[in-house]
Formats: structure tokens, C-alpha cells, sequence
């Protein structure tokens, strides 16, 4: 194994590499993970120092090493239901009135950085349970090549389906103790894409969303960069459409371009 150390010049160049091209901020104190994960990176290349590794990013040009990078430094902590509260809101009550507003029960939903694809799994599926819905096409995307292919495989371990309800493991899942294969069908109804959320032209292959969720995602990006994201998330929406946020984040000194709405206690924010 290397025995290799990240200066404190080499990691503040890093850091600011990894600014300018996904808009993630990476406070000194993250410093140590940083060094810890791309360690692996160094061996895999034949690298000697981190110094090499910034070159190598800085100088490849088919961006495979930067989706590695992505992979190693995006944290992909999630799960199904998380958030019951705000998922019940979307479903019983801004869907609706998304399908009173467009008189169509066709229904368009952005998971942004949808990780493993938890979340857009499980918006799918109560929306099957609902049946509102006469056609549902739910968009999930993320940074990191590693965490689309999986969400594509739809194969899940027992932390991850911890909080989903026993009816629904039961109807949608295929377990064997060990692991939970999600059924087909629910699975044909997400597709899952590579997007830089601070990357204009990507952002913009997405268009006329009715809900977009962005939870805890924000908290990743400094002020410039929030702001950048958001504005772009708002071009996303067609106008009336819902973008939903983590419970413990606000909008509030990001923007004013979005109306906050409160349903049953649940903070939305709404294009208008």
C-alpha cells in the first residue's frame, strides 16, 4: 500500500478542481476522507503522489477519471421512505392538484441525485398504489456513474428497505433474506442518467418537470453554487410545478423566484 500523505497546498487545488467542475464545496475538515478515498485511486493509476493524481484529472480528456472522482468523494447515504412526511404530501395532495392544474393525469418527476434510486423507487411505487396516475415517468440522475448502474440494477440490501412498509415489500420486492430485488414493472418506470446539476447543458436536456425533489443536496454547495443549481432546477419546472427540498433546508437566502406553499405542515417551493 502507498504511503503517500495530501499536503494541505495539494488539497486546497483539489478542492478547488472539484469546485469548478460539480459546484461541491469540501471543507478542510473533509480533508482526511478526501486523502483516505482516493488513496485507491493513486494504486490503481501507478500514481505516486496526489500531486500526479490533480494532473492526471486535470489533463485527461475522455472524463472517465472525473466520474471515478465523483464516485469517491459524493456520499450516497439513503433509503426507501425516507422522509414519509414529505413523500405523503407529494402524493395525496400536490399530485392532485398538479392533475386538476394540467387536466392531465400524466405525471413527470426529477429525483436529483437520486443515489442508488431509492427515492424515485419509491415515488413510483406509491404512486401505483394511488392510481392517479394514467401515466408516470420518473427521471432519476446523479454525479456518479458507480451509483446510476446500481440504481439500474435495483438490488437492494436490508438497510436500505428498512422503512419500507411489509405490503409493499411484500408486492414489490423479490427477497431472499439477504437481498430485495425490486419488481420489473416499478423498475420500468424510472430511467436514470448521469446530470452535474451545475452543468447548464445537461439541465437543460430536462424539461416541463411537474415535481422536482432535491433533498439534502443542497447543503453540499456553497452560496454561488446553490444559487446556480436552483436556477436551474426552476427552468427545469414547468410553471405551477413543485420543487421539493429536505425538511431541515430552506430556500429562504437562496432565491425569491420560487412561492414557498405549506401543505399539512410540509414546506414546497412552486414555480410561478
Amino acid at each position: 500500500m502507498l504511503n503517500v500523505a495530501l499536503s494541505d497546498t495539494v488539497f486546497k487545488q483539489l478542492r478547488d478542481f472539484i469546485y469548478e467542475k460539480s459546484g461541491i464545496y469540501v471543507a478542510d475538515t473533509k480533508k482526511y476522507l478526501v486523502e483516505k478515498k482516493l488513496l485507491a485511486r493513486l494504486e490503481e493509476k501507478n500514481l505516486k503522489s496526489y500531486e500526479d493524481y490533480l494532473s492526471l484529472l486535470r489533463f485527461s480528456g475522455n472524463g472517465d477519471e472525473l466520474a471515478k472522482l465523483y464516485d469517491a468523494i459524493t456520499t450516497n447515504e439513503t433509503y426507501f421512505f425516507r422522509e414519509p412526511q414529505q413523500l405523503t404530501v407529494c402524493v395525496d395532495t400536490i399530485i392532485p392538484q398538479i392533475i386538476e392544474q394540467k387536466k392531465s393525469r400524466d405525471i413527470k418527476i426529477w429525483s436529483a441525485a437520486s443515489s442508488t434510486g431509492e427515492e424515485a423507487y419509491t415515488l413510483v411505487m406509491m404512486l401505483l398504489e394511488k392510481r392517479s396516475c394514467s401515466r408516470i415517468e420518473v427521471l432519476g440522475s446523479d454525479i456518479s456513474n458507480e451509483v446510476i448502474e446500481a440504481a439500474k440494477k435495483a438490488v437492494y440490501g436490508s438497510y436500505a428497505v428498512r422503512s419500507v412498509p411489509p405490503p409493499y415489500l411484500a408486492k414489490y420486492f423479490r427477497s431472499n433474506g439477504w437481498t430485495h430485488e425490486l419488481d420489473i414493472a416499478v423498475k420500468s418506470m424510472a430511467r436514470f442518467m448521469n446530470i452535474n446539476l451545475i452543468d447548464p447543458a445537461r439541465m437543460r436536456a430536462v424539461q416541463g418537470m411537474d415535481l422536482i425533489f432535491c433533498r439534502n443536496v443542497l447543503i453540499y454547495f456553497d452560496d454561488k453554487a446553490k444559487q446556480k443549481v436552483v436556477s436551474l432546477l426552476y427552468d427545469s419546472l414547468r410553471p405551477g410545478g413543485f420543487l421539493v427540498i429536505g425538511s431541515a433546508e430552506s430556500l429562504h437566502s437562496v432565491t425569491r423566484a420560487f412561492k414557498p406553499v405549506v401543505f399539512n405542515k410540509v414546506v414546497v417551493y412552486q414555480r410561478v
